[in-house]
């Protein structure tokens, strides 16, 4: 969760594994988007000496659509390049790094940035733009936040990128969630009861790889503007993420590795949290990853009937009446997820993008941020949050439980009264991993390997 190790087999490949997507108006630029793209999911602090890096043999995506059919109208393309200074030493870095141009750095990691506009030929935006090194500790990384404004690059159409690893941003009670469905703060109603407690943090102190990149919103939206207008489709956009291989590889024993050769074939992919991990069936999960998301009618009924809300009555008997009783197809989780939420239904707000039914972090670009955020977002009355895209200090899992609980049926079906537990559902976890930045890339500083101890990781 939100899509770590969610599919059978990316949990193989960890550097093609994509565990979050962010999209929200920048709240120092709101004249911009920000769009983050996370990868290989939970990174120990201590991985060496290979410490965590970007795939040279995986092409990273980012795609924007803004025509209503879920189908790319701009995509950010993102290729590694890794060196090795010395071929004498087996060390990651051989002195105190002090700059991410420092040759004590052993391995150095490279990309470059590609936009791609339908209808278009590619275009290099930039290249030779350099990772920042992992946090390995206070020697060889001190004062790890210099490498994180040094990594934050400016390029041509007043655009920013990073890339590089981050401290995990996302929240979630990992251990309870995965052990038959265990909310700790409501557990003493569980099935097999126990003691109601505070929920723990399973990616608390542990690292991502991100890719974020900040563009003007002219640069995503259809008719290359800034929307003012929230009820105007054309402020709409859906974003999603995707990492692809070429379909054929071949292991090269002169060597020792692998080659890779042939077309590119999509193995991951990511749009709202949560979807394939939790709605998706585990024998469909693979196909879900290598599908486009305009064929996602196929798997439109795991929404409308999502197991979730079958089991929630099951796991927590009596608290769920309403839900249990409730035989509908879900319109609400159908529209947040899959078409967007049309006019009407949120007063002042939509972020409908068509009847195209496709899993898409649906951003209303003319909404600007909230001076306050509530990381409850548009359910808490907060128009700049979650579904409305995605910003990092939204809480998608509490959001995501309530409305899987029936929160949000009476936004489609006044007819339905909510069980009370759904208004308040959590799995009682918070962000206690290093803090969130104020300026992009805003996700926090990685946590380093020196300073975390083994079963209980720094934060």
């Amino acid at each position: 969760m939100s899509s770590h190790r969610e599919a059978p087999e990316v949990s193989k490949d960890p550097v093609a594994d994509n565990t979050d997507v962010y999209a929200f108006v920048s709240p120092d630029r709101p004249d911009s988007v920000t769009l983050i793209a996370n990868f290989i999911p939970f990174q120990n602090p201590q991985g060496g000496p290979n410490f965590y890096e970007f795939g040279d043999d995986v092409l990273y995506e980012i795609h924007v659509s803004n025509r209503g059919d879920a189908r790319p109208d701009v995509t950010y393309q993102f290729r590694f390049t890794t060196k090795v200074r010395r071929s004498d030493t087996f060390l990651y870095n051989v002195g105190p790094i002090g700059s991410i141009t420092d040759p004590n750095w052993n391995r150095p990691q490279y990309y470059s940035v590609t936009r791609v506009a339908r209808g278009d030929r590619p275009r290099l935006l930039a290249s030779h733009l350099t990772c920042p090194p992992v946090n390995i500790g206070p020697r060889s990384t001190p004062n790890y936040a210099r490498f994180t404004d040094q990594a934050v690059h400016s390029i041509q159409g007043g655009r920013k990128v990073f890339a590089g690893q981050r401290g995990e941003g996302f929240h979630v009670d990992l251990g309870s969630i995965f052990d038959l469905g265990t909310l700790r703060p409501f557990q003493m109603a569980h099935l097999i009861p126990s003691a109601a407690a505070v929920g723990v943090n399973g990616t608390q102190g542990l690292n991502v790889h991100s890719i974020a990149i900040q563009v003007p919103t002219r640069d995503l939206t259809r008719h290359h503007d800034k929307p003012t207008d929230p009820m105007s489709a054309h402020s709409v956009i859906g974003v999603w993420a995707t990492a692809s291989r070429q379909r054929t590889r071949i292991w090269d024993p002169e060597h020792g590795r692998n080659t890779w050769h042939g077309r590119w074939g999509q193995v991951s992919r990511l749009g709202n949290p949560l979807f394939n991990e939790v709605i998706t069936p585990m024998a469909k999960k693979d196909a879900w990853n290598a599908a486009p998301p305009h064929e996602d009618e196929d798997f439109a009924k795991y929404v409308a009937k999502p197991e979730l809300a079958r089991l929630l009555p099951v796991l927590y008997p009596g608290v769920f009446p309403h839900l249990a009783a409730y035989t509908k197809d879900r319109a609400d989780l159908l529209a947040i997820l899959l078409t967007g939420i049309p006019k009407g239904v949120v007063p002042g707000f939509q972020n409908f993008t068509g009847t195209t039914q496709a899993d898409l972090l649906r951003l209303n670009v003319a909404v600007p941020p909230t001076k306050k955020p509530n990381p409850i977002g548009l359910v808490a009355g907060d128009p700049a949050g979650f579904p409305n895209g995605r910003r990092i200090i939204d809480d998608v899992v509490a959001i995501e439980l309530r409305a899987v609980a029936g929160a949000t049926i009476p936004l489609v079906d006044p007819t339905f009264t909510p069980d009370a537990a759904s208004a308040g559902l959590t799995d009682g976890t918070s962000n206690t991993n290093l803090p969130y930045l104020d300026t992009f890339p805003y996700l926090g500083n990685p946590a380093g390997g020196y300073q975390t101890a083994p079963g209980q990781p720094a934060a």
